[in-house]
């Protein structure tokens, strides 16, 4: 596995398929909605792949055969619904936790950075009591771009006082890989996440690939162990 550089001062995560596994809980709510319209339920490993790609990717999957009109409305209650049940399943990946707390002793910054809004990535990280330890956090509504523009990676190193190349960005979908890369930043690939099957993460312009979430913590221990 490709070890990340001595350099490295912070460590930025995607948030949904990458730090946390938020797909029960997105799952849960489509479902839900799926319900109060008189629809069937979705099997979870029939959209799990999708959560990575938003609301607007799950809505329409939802509901292929929604008027022009009808998405907008769908997602807001998606939103709504997912909102009050955020972190029922959601989990940060197993080993994560313990990672994180040895790169924080050893002075490595971590942050996150998604393309998830503000009024849903803080109370979920908040529940999650992520929200306090993490150096900082870019939403997708933080600036008026969004990956796969390299401008969020930026402006968090900018929070951070050090340069791009000083951090590594994790993500599962190829606008993370395509954002780190034009933001000259080391990127590695959570291929745990939330990867279609007809996507070919191999093929990305990655500094690295993660099997498991294990392989990403001890990725992250390599952190610890590498010179400062």
């Amino acid at each position: 596995m490709t070890s990340a550089s001595d350099g490295t001062r912070a460590v930025l995560f995607d948030l949904d398929g990458t730090l946390v596994d938020t797909a029960p809980d997105m799952v849960a709510a489509l479902n839900e909605l799926r319900q109060q319209e008189g629809l069937e339920a979705l099997p979870f490993e029939e959209v799990r792949p999708l959560v990575s790609h938003g609301a607007v990717a799950l809505v329409r999957a939802a509901f292929p055969g929604a008027t022009a009109a009808q998405p907008a409305a769908l997602r807001e209650r998606f939103l709504r619904i997912y909102r009050g049940g955020l972190a029922v399943r959601t989990r940060a990946y197993p080993g994560i936790p313990e990672a994180l707390e040895r790169l924080e002793g050893r002075g490595i910054n971590w942050g996150v950075v998604t393309n998830k809004p503000a009024w849903l990535t803080e109370p979920l990280l908040e529940q999650l009591a992520l929200l306090k330890r993490a150096g900082v956090i870019v939403s997708g509504d933080t600036l008026a771009q969004r990956k796969p523009d390299p401008a969020q990676l930026l402006y968090a190193a900018d929070r951070l006082r050090l340069r791009p190349s000083q951090c590594i960005y994790i993500g599962d979908a190829e606008r993370d890989v395509l954002a780190a890369q034009a933001a000259g930043m080391q990127v590695f690939v959570a291929l745990f996440g939330y990867i279609p099957a007809h996507e070919n993460p191999r093929g990305w312009p990655a500094s690295g690939w993660l099997d498991h979430p294990q392989a990403l913590a001890r990725m992250l221990d390599s952190l610890i162990l590498s010179p400062s």
